[in-house]
């Protein structure tokens, strides 16, 4: 397969930068990253134009892209569009990994297109580039009540939690790169059975 035709080449996790944001449930987008450049051996560098930090890693064959946006996650737009378009990246090519308070704990979900629900670091992406990426939708789970939403997304995990998270992440691998050699649909069956 050609570089640039058929399934993701950038996958990007949302986050607010720092130390003091680092353990949120906010961050889970970083998170994925963090993890799947582990996994492949990948190695940040931080990429100052961009407003971001990147790596590349191989997955089946295919050269992909890991990125961090270094800004707050409702400025995530502007720097994901530099990067993409200094890349020159098409938005259907883009997976972008971000919390979803409105699912359970680590339950998992892939679409393409779709409006921001809420999300401000979706809502600068699609102002950005667009609706046409591709989402990795992670549970954060919901605190019960509106008033809370804010502080719960900006709490850290509890050690149980982070638990559960690392086996979600462990099992996000396949489906992966299913994204990354385009057979979305696949994918989609993959996680969608499980959570």
């Amino acid at each position: 397969m050609i570089l640039g035709q058929g399934g993701v080449r950038l996958i990007v996790g949302l986050g607010n930068p720092g130390s003091h944001y680092r353990d949120n449930r906010h961050n889970i987008g970083y998170w994925f990253i963090d993890y799947l450049a582990h996994q492949y051996q990948g190695q940040f560098k931080e990429q100052t134009k961009f407003k971001g930090t990147s790596c590349r890693i191989d997955i089946d064959g295919q050269t992909v892209w890991l990125f961090k946006p270094t800004v707050f996650m409702n400025q995530s737009g502007i720097a994901l569009a530099s990067f993409s378009h200094f890349h020159k990246l098409d938005t259907q090519q883009i997976l972008v990994v971000h919390d979803e308070i409105d699912f359970p704990l680590a339950k998992l979900r892939l679409k393409q297109g779709g409006g921001h629900g809420g999300h401000n670091g979706l809502l600068d992406i699609i102002g950005h580039l667009g609706n046409n990426f591709w989402r990795l939708r992670i549970g954060i789970g919901h605190p019960g009540e509106k008033q809370r939403v804010v502080s719960h997304v900006l709490g850290n995990f509890q050690p149980h939690e982070q638990n559960i998270i690392k086996k979600c992440f462990d099992e996000l691998i396949e489906p992966i790169t299913y994204v990354v050699v385009g057979e979305f649909q696949k994918a989609m069956e993959h996680l969608h059975s499980k959570s």
